[in-house]
């Protein structure tokens, strides 16, 4: 690694971590001609799904544009911005996991709405109402109505297991 400072190509690794959940790696490196100290960071270069657009156009996915769609779902509500990183990070986990070389929009939406209805009720309904083109009150209406007979995420938390987690014996 050549140092940004001094652009001397010998540095060495003086400490390493894992961070962003165990998908980026940390590295504290110093240059050995300058003795400057300096943080680089370790990722795995993925190729991301294209999303084929409802209409048969195809475009490559653009992170910035989920971020911005759902923080404009999540405006002015107490959701920390922690969440909306773990909710994309989710996301493109969802994405990679289907290893198909393209997404449909349609299914892509879906997560977000999947992930938006555990994270903020407000928020998924507000996305919810845009992805799916709410015509009127109504149609508001039917969502939330919808919604109410799910369990809420605190619920959920409080939710007994149906079986009994098996005790290790030793």
């Amino acid at each position: 690694m050549r140092c940004p400072f001094c652009e001397a190509e010998e540095t060495k690794v003086i400490d390493s971590r894992l961070a962003d959940e165990g998908f980026v790696v940390r590295r504290r490196r110093e240059c050995l001609s300058c003795g400057v100290r300096f943080t680089t960071f370790e990722t795995a270069e993925l190729v991301m799904p294209q999303i084929a657009k409802n209409d048969g156009r195809r475009e490559p996915f653009n992170e910035e544009k989920l971020r911005t769609g759902i923080i404009r779902a999540l405006e002015k509500r107490p959701v920390e911005s922690d969440a909306v990183e773990n909710l994309i990070t989710q996301i493109k986990q969802q994405m990679r996991a289907t290893g198909d070389r393209e997404i449909k929009a349609s299914q892509l939406g879906e997560w977000v709405m999947d992930a938006l209805k555990n994270l903020d009720q407000v928020a998924y309904v507000r996305f919810a109402s845009v992805y799916r083109s709410f015509e009127d009150v109504n149609a508001f209406r039917e969502e939330i109505e919808r919604l109410e007979k799910l369990p809420t995420p605190e619920q959920k938390k409080r939710q007994l297991d149906l079986i009994e987690p098996e005790e290790s014996s030793e």
